[in-house]
């Protein structure tokens, strides 16, 4: 039988058995597991793993356990700047997929101009084959979902409303600097482009023909957008939102 002593370091304690955390604990491993295949069974996805220590020197996910092992682990920091788990290739600029529970945070995402899918039907395994295809990073409260193999990039969301889930994705992944905020559709997540009055003006309600002359349209979905009450409350909850200075 081989045993091993593992130690969580700070925010993935939370996701261990109470009577676990914040300390040493030495438990029996199955044959011939790896590494991933312990840190998953004690509750934390291989996607929160930033740095891995076997015995004092750097190991990776798949290193098999041995008798004796001794495992620290160590989570993602803040601005990681989406720097993928354990060495991968990084992303210059995040793309997500977010489960079908994140609806509200999808939405301020794309408002802050990251491409972000999210469909409220998207089932698990759609959401996997997403990311095993595209390389986006998935966006999940569901733990068993970031533990899929196939899931190489992905962020466990531990806040609850969607305000304060933005704040944590943009401070886990550095993404202040890269805001281009309003540039998306927020209904399909396609690019949005200026639109001549006159290419529009039939789309648009009587009262903002009237008032407004700039306009942004989604060639996928044909909506049109333009800067009235409800594009500067959005203006407003982004600026309450990120730091100052950000996506200007």
């Amino acid at each position: 039988m081989v045993t091993a002593t593992f130690r969580f370091h700070d925010e993935l304690n939370d996701f261990l058995a109470p009577k676990r955390r914040r300390q040493e604990f030495s438990v029996p491993c199955a044959q011939a597991a790896t590494t991933k295949h312990m840190i998953e069974a004690l509750g934390v996805a291989h996607t929160e793993v930033a740095r891995l220590l076997i015995n004092g020197e750097p190991a990776r996910l798949d290193r098999l356990m041995q008798d004796g092992d001794r495992v620290a682990v160590y989570p993602r920091a803040e601005a990681m700047d989406a720097t993928p788990p354990l060495g991968e290739a990084p992303l210059r600029r995040p793309g997500f997929v977010a489960d079908a529970h994140q609806g509200g945070l999808a939405r301020l995402l794309r408002m802050l101009g990251f491409d972000t899918l999210y469909d409220n039907h998207f089932h698990d395994d759609d959401i996997v084959s997403i990311c095993a295809n595209d390389g986006r990073i998935v966006l999940t409260r569901d733990r068993e979902l970031l533990k899929r193999r196939a899931v190489t990039r992905g962020c466990y969301v531990h806040a609850l409303k969607p305000e304060a889930q933005l704040l944590e994705v943009v401070a886990r992944f550095d993404l202040a600097r890269s805001v281009r905020p309003f540039t998306l559709c927020l209904h399909c997540n396609a690019p949005l482009r200026a639109a001549d009055k006159a290419e529009v003006i039939d789309r648009l309600p009587p009262r903002v023909r009237e008032i407004h002359d700039r306009f942004s349209t989604c060639d996928a979905c044909g909506r049109v957008y333009w800067e009235g009450s409800h594009w500067r409350s959005m203006r407003r909850q982004l600026d309450a939102l990120l730091p100052a200075g950000a996506g200007t």
